[in-house]
């Protein structure tokens, strides 16, 4: 495929339009804002127009990727769920076929760089703005919750990609004399994914101070959420730092949230915003605030994305895990609306946790839970070399929902019993891909994915095909851009 040149695109620029000009130039892939600054220098002009902005940011863990593409990244990538339904750029994600072309993945790196230009924009302009309304407290805390926001898009970003461009900045004047500056932040590079988890630890660091303890519901970044991101991103970073792990852990647990007495309660809809949820988004319902996206999962209206796995419903009942199989997994009858070849049209499967679906809309997503972090302290005990500590969490889990404590004894068959524990505890809430990739078990575990005959399913997983392509349009249009192996 053809590339235009970007220095002459941006020389384009640079002569077309006169400096006392106002330009607002926005690509969609990296979320620069360009304005000159001879035009007004002030990019918010009141509190008000920063909390709208924050507010905008917040909005987009309501967009396809978070109503949608996060879980079919998470589930259906692995072991825990089939593609189903009719989609093509699906069914490449589920078979790890994926290409440069493929849809998902482009309009995935536009939504989370959308998100970034969107934060970078308040993190970059907010102590300018001059309003007595704003006070200083709530100037940091918005700081901090842009920059959990920005953590949380780049968290995204270098797990699906590896090395991602950094861009922290919006480029303000296009002159002549800034072309060097110019040009590497509107056609960036690819940073080492190295550098990009000291970004993510870095905003998440300069969130923490700053965020509230509590907000009016779970949909804000808290002391909590940030806390449990810091925990995940030293879990997946190389080399893990099982002490940091342990450390944010600790402080989660610490934070006031508590396991719900009945698992089933998680997702029943009568207690959203729990004691156990850490980060969930959440939805009123209606034209306005509904959240389409549990009608992709659920209902027999056409054939639904995300079929559970028969791998998955095996280990369910490997475990007699009764109470989390029938919360997570539920069986209906579509004779007569579609055939699958995984299952018979009587007893099809579909995700049980995403209830409110077909109706109102007011299902709200838990991103981060209790349960998620118990098994992450659990993890951490484990490599630090502490089994007994560790079964004792993952004794704890079991317990809520009637099952024998673990029988592991050793640090290598512990490994094993945390990894079923999450499974098992946390299917269809967009962390088993992620889990299996952070463990270096991905490759292993899904050539041993087991089909409803009960042999293995066949799956061409390589190393290269652990990370996604970068979208095909990004490197038509910035020749910094490189390719990922094996694309």
């Amino acid at each position: 495929m053809k590339k235009y040149t970007p220095f002459l695109a941006l020389l384009c620029l640079t002569s077309f339009y006169a400096c006392d000009n106002f330009l607002e130039l926005e690509p969609h892939s990296q979320g620069i804002a360009i304005e000159n600054s001879d035009a007004d220098s002030i990019y918010f002009k009141s509190a008000s127009e920063l909390e709208s902005a924050l507010a905008g940011a917040y909005g987009d863990f309501k967009n396809e990727y978070f109503q949608l593409d996060y879980f079919v990244n998470g589930d259906a990538q692995s072991d825990d769920a089939y593609a189903g339904g009719d989609n093509p750029d699906n069914f490449q994600i589920d078979d790890y076929q994926l290409d440069a072309v493929n849809r998902n993945v482009s309009r995935d790196w536009a939504y989370l760089y959308s998100t970034i230009g969107k934060v970078n924009n308040i993190i970059n302009n907010a102590r300018a703005v001059n309003d007595p309304e704003l006070t200083p407290a709530r100037l940091e805390e918005i700081i901090g919750e842009a920059s959990f926001i920005r953590a949380f898009m780049y968290f995204q970003l270098v797990q699906l990609w590896g090395d991602v461009p950094l861009q922290l900045k919006e480029v303000t004047t296009i002159s002549a004399e800034k072309l060097d500056e110019i040009y590497a932040q509107i056609f960036p590079a690819r940073s080492p994914k190295e550098e990009v988890y000291t970004q993510i630890i870095a905003d998440l660091e300069t969130a923490l101070p700053r965020v509230r303890a509590t907000a009016p519901h779970k949909g804000f970044a808290t002391t909590g959420a940030v806390n449990a991101v810091l925990a995940k991103v030293y879990a997946a970073q190389e080399p893990h730092d099982w002490a940091k792990v342990n450390q944010y852990c600790d402080a989660v647990i610490s934070g006031g949230y508590a396991l719900l007495p009945e698992f089933d309660q998680l997702w029943d809809n009568a207690m959203k915003n729990s004691a156990e949820s850490i980060f969930e988004i959440n939805y009123s319902g209606g034209s306005t605030d509904g959240n389409w996206g549990v009608n992709i999962f659920r209902g027999v209206d056409w054939k639904k994305f995300n079929l559970p796995s028969n791998d998955l419903i095996a280990a369910f009942d490997a475990e007699n895990d009764l109470i989390r199989k029938n919360a997570s997994i539920i069986f209906e009858d579509v004779s007569g609306l579609w055939s699958d070849p995984h299952y018979p049209q009587t007893h099809y499967p579909f995700i049980n946790k995403w209830r409110n679906f077909g109706g109102d809309g007011a299902q709200n997503y838990i991103f981060i839970r209790l349960a998620d972090i118990l098994l992450l302290k659990a993890e951490a005990l484990n490599e630090s070399g502490d089994v007994n500590g560790a079964a004792a969490i993952v004794n704890q889990i079991r317990e809520r929902v009637n099952l024998n404590p673990t029988t592991a004894n050793s640090q290598a068959a512990m490994r094993l019993a945390i990894e079923k524990e999450r499974r098992l505890e946390l299917a269809y809430e967009g962390v088993r891909w992620y889990d299996l990739k952070r463990t270096g078990r991905a490759i292993e575990v899904m050539s041993a994915t087991k089909g409803a005959d009960g042999n293995p399913i066949g799956y061409a997983l390589t190393t290269e095909r652990l990370l996604w392509p970068i979208p095909q349009a990004e490197l038509d249009k910035n020749a910094n851009l490189t390719q990922n192996a094996g694309y």
